[in-house]
């Protein structure tokens, strides 16, 4: 435990507040980083740079635990190169999120009983901006409270007039390369918002539907029919087929025949198709080409026709019935019952668990729809995303990962860029009055009397050029030169498929274009702008403390800022950084944020107590006036270095946090400042090296921690060390000192002395601060004479008196020697408590006994195992042996023979 110093109003301690407050002085931290201009990046420096753009998070939203867990991996990985030495610049803004947006907007409206429609486009969009400059803002607030150290001059919008100029660019480049086309193709419709939506914004579930039987063709089962099974009857308004496998025997009279369809008389022919599971149900399945995503490729490999028989609300239209006009979950339980009135239905399975895709803004089931679309061909744009990664151009962290990567990025469809929207890029394609179809680009014009197409681009499209449209392109800006290729992605796994898959293809599309191919010319060929990254780093989810995933609907979601208000930030950003493996979920609760609050007020308490008995950051003294404990621990200092920073480099946060957490809490906390201690108190030279010491090992231990947790950092280093501010202090580097392994030793002997030694005191039931005379034998034999101050003062020992008579002992193995301290306990020992320990003690000594016993008499483990393993295992049942017979003398003496 830390003690407290006697107040020196002079003392540096008296800067800091009597106890870690996170809340009184976090903010005023922050807007002072950012006043002072720490987090600016100048393009223009001679500084190697690093680049990381903040994924967009949507205007609409608030950030929860994954958005914060992004931000404080890339705060952290920002904040240690800004130290490193590098120019930085993390880039910060927000997505547009062209159907979250809107539909709020309309919500609006509706309370006031209006609809988009009653104000027009350019009205509703003048609209969409005021709710934008009012409400937009709540994220960015979000993430001044986490620390978030981003270049707030450089904060992008993507529909920012710049980014609206890269877009419009990119999109004419492509059409004019014929990689954008207009088709009429399947996609996810919400009949809701009444736009085709993403792969990503459609959510599936498993619901309770039916499963139907029906039966197509003549009601005798003479002659020709076929019965197939549906979760949606209402389709059926637009079959064109029914499909058999050709190799399926109890179907092939019928192949190359018709029949009836039972609602709209229309003649449908039987046809033989390999995608056919002959096994499933009766073998037979109908065909709606425009209404199913395989029975739409079915239509296409027989050229079957495509009614669409919904309209854009989902409503039955055009079928030629007297369905037309009916809801299609109306109408799907008409058809049935027309169908049973017919003798159709075979058999019905109620209820039927079956899995539904639904629209993630608005809830309701998707439907497959055929619709005239806008399309990107990805065939060559994915496999040169695919090959970047291949030839190691970008670097997936984790390499688990990759497989990932390749089975989405080779086996990718033609991409839907259209929504229709009112908010968003406008696609830039026009029509002339007698049918011209024309694409302009951001400084043309189109002809008057001309009318541009009413669609706009799927977000996706614009937040995939994020990494280079947020840098100036398509215009030669210093940022591009200085910053792009990024150097890192960080996101989670979840989005891999979508964001960063068409970052990729946009990145490596634009990788000839005459800006950044100059861009690599420039730079000797060392910078390749192939890519808009040069590693992607993803993490896993954050799920709660019992691994489940949080969502609303469980409520177990957990606000971030809940965390920041009653634990503070450090502790939200540490919990996080510590569970983040490469490409693994992370479970938090609240004992972890408790844990890392503990962390932080621990730090704190070191660190004034430090200064309290003036502990101070100035150059080493010589190492052979050291004493070993400060020598172990400047080793040790270095080696949590040299671990941390190749964690770093390697994506590991949870390895780093771990190993920093330890040797701040285990070793610093819970021994060197005991350790010093003793040596403080002699008040000679020793004592003024110590301070030294431990002032050096707390600067740099808060340097390395400052990345992960920058706001107690911040303030402890200020007084500590006096320098401006952690932000833009120097990152630890090597000290070229080779590590005292006998000082080592030593050291960890003394730890095993103590540790023994308190333990046998707790099993006696002694108080920690009741102190008992001992002698100490062969402590010289051992080596750790020197120790002897420090081994007394911590285990509670006072040197014997005459008369000094031994009541009890503890024999303790050390490297060198086994040290004996017998100690007068009379009075204070609890012989039964003795005789329990050392009981317990010789059956762990028996079970090591007979476990090393066992593997020596083993002759297979004998003829395979390393001679070095061998030895080990000796060695250790010696030791249980003498542990044995000691153990037993002991307890012979307390008359347990």
């Amino acid at each position: 435990m830390v003690t407290s110093a006697p107040e020196n109003p002079q003392n540096p301690a008296d800067a800091l507040p009597k106890s870690w407050d996170p809340s009184a002085v976090e903010a005023e931290l922050y807007q002072g980083w950012v006043d002072a201009g720490y987090f600016r990046a100048d393009p223009t420096s001679d500084k190697p740079g690093y680049s990381i753009v903040l994924p967009p998070p949507n205007v609409t939203g608030s950030l929860h635990m994954g958005h914060a867990l992004d931000h404080t991996l890339m705060d952290a990985l920002t904040r240690r190169k800004r130290m490193q030495g590098f120019e930085v610049l993390w880039l910060p803004g927000m997505d547009h999120a062209g159907i979250a947006t809107q539909t709020v907007v309309e919500k609006q409206l509706a309370v006031d009983g209006k609809t988009k429609e009653d104000f027009g486009r350019e009205l509703f969009i003048d609209k969409v901006w005021d709710w934008k400059r009012e409400s937009g803002g709540t994220i960015q607030g979000q993430m001044r409270r986490i620390g978030d150290g981003v270049d707030w001059s450089r904060d992008r919008f993507t529909m920012d007039d710049g980014l609206s100029r890269a877009v419009q660019t990119i999109f004419k480049r492509m059409y004019d390369d014929g990689l954008i086309y207009r088709a009429e193709r399947l996609v996810n419709w919400s009949p809701v918002l009444q736009t085709a939506i993403s792969d990503i914004e459609v959510k599936f579930e498993e619901v309770e539907g039916e499963l139907v039987s029906l039966r197509y063709g003549s009601l005798r089962d003479d002659e020709p029919h076929v019965i197939v099974a549906t979760t949606r009857v209402e389709t059926m308004l637009g079959d064109t087929a029914v499909a058999v496998h050709p190799d399926d025997e109890r179907y092939r009279h019928l192949l190359g025949t018709t029949l009836e369809h039972p609602i709209t008389g229309r003649q449908i022919p039987i046809i033989a198709d390999e995608y056919v599971d002959p096994e499933f149900g009766t073998g037979a399945v109908k065909i709606t080409p425009a209404h199913d995503p395989n029975d739409f490729e079915m239509g296409l490999r027989h050229n079957l026709p495509m009614p669409t028989i919904m309209d854009k609300s989902g409503k039955i239209a055009d079928s030629g019935t007297r369905f037309d006009g009916m809801d299609r979950f109306e109408a799907r339980v008409k058809i049935r019952e027309e169908l049973a009135e017919q003798g159709r239905v075979v058999a019905e399975k109620r209820p039927y668990l079956h899995s539904v895709g639904h629209s993630e803004r608005s809830g309701e089931t998707i439907e497959p729809r055929l619709s005239m679309q806008w399309w990107v061909k990805v065939d060559g744009l994915a496999r040169a995303a695919g090959d970047a990664v291949r030839n190691g151009d970008t670097v997936i962290h984790p390499a688990s990962q990759e497989p990932r990567w390749f089975a989405w990025i080779d086996n990718m469809h033609d991409w839907c860029i259209s929504r229709q929207l009112w908010w968003g890029h406008r696609i830039p394609i026009w029509y002339g009055p007698d049918g011209e179809v024309a694409c302009f680009g951001p400084d043309e014009t189109a002809p008057e009397g001309w009318e541009q197409d009413p669609d706009v681009l799927d977000t996706w499209f614009s937040s995939g050029l994020w990494p280079f449209s947020t840098m100036g392109w398509p215009d030669n800006t210093p940022e591009l030169e200085k910053f792009y290729p990024t150097s890192v992605l960080v996101t989670g796994y979840d989005i891999l498929f979508f964001w960063v898959a068409r970052m990729m293809m946009f990145g490596t599309y634009v990788a000839g274009d005459e800006v950044l191919r100059d861009r690599g010319e420039r730079s000797g060929g060392e910078v390749s702008p192939k890519v808009p990254f040069k590693h992607l780093f993803l993490h896993g989810l954050v799920r709660d403390q019992f691994g489940k995933k949080m969502s609303k609907s469980r409520g177990n979601g957990i606000d971030p800022l809940d965390w920041v208000d009653r634990f503070g930030a450090d502790a939200l950003r540490f919990t996080l950084a510590r569970g983040a493996n490469p490409g693994s979920d992370l479970a938090v609760g609240e004992d972890h944020a408790q844990s890392s609050r503990n962390f932080a007020n621990k730090l704190f308490n070191a660190t004034k107590f430090a200064l309290m008995n003036g502990a101070v950051v100035a150059e080493l003294p010589v190492r052979a006036e050291l004493t070993d404990a400060d020598r172990w621990i400047l080793d040790r200092l270095e080696q949590v270095r040299i671990d941390v920073d190749e964690a770093f480099e390697k994506f590991e946060f949870s390895k780093a946090c771990e190993t920093l957490y330890h040797f701040a809490w285990d070793e610093v906390c819970d021994w060197y400042l005991e350790l010093a201690k003793v040596q403080l108190a002699d008040n000679g030279p020793q004592a003024g090296n110590t301070k030294v010491v431990l002032g050096v090992v707390l600067d740099v231990l808060l340097r390395m921690l400052h990345p992960v947790i920058p706001f107690v950092t911040e303030t402890l280093w200020k007084v500590l060390s006096g320098g401006e501010s952690l932000v833009i202090a120097s990152w630890p580097t090597a000290r070229e000192v080779p590590a005292d392994l006998d000082a080592a030793r030593r050291i960890e002997d003394m730890q095993k002395l103590v540790t023994e030694i308190r333990r046998f005191r707790s099993d006696q039931g002694l108080k920690p601060s009741q102190k008992v005379a001992a002698r100490m034998a062969e402590i010289g034999a051992a080596d750790l004479t020197g120790q002897i101050p420090s081994v007394r003062s911590l285990a509670r020992l006072t040197e014997p008196e005459d008369g000094f008579a031994a009541t009890a002992s503890v024999e303790v193995r050390l490297s060198r020697a086994t040290v004996t301290v017998e100690l007068d306990t009379s009075g204070t020992v609890d012989v039964g408590a003795e005789i329990a320990r050392l009981r317990k003690d010789l059956v762990a000594a028996e079970k090591e006994l007979a476990g090393t016993s066992g593997k020596l008499g083993n002759e297979a483990f004998l003829a395979k195992a390393p001679a070095p393993v061998v030895e080990k295992i000796t060695a250790r049942k010696q030791i249980a042996e003498e542990e044995i017979a000691r153990i037993n003398a002991r307890l012979k003496e307390l008359g347990q023979a």
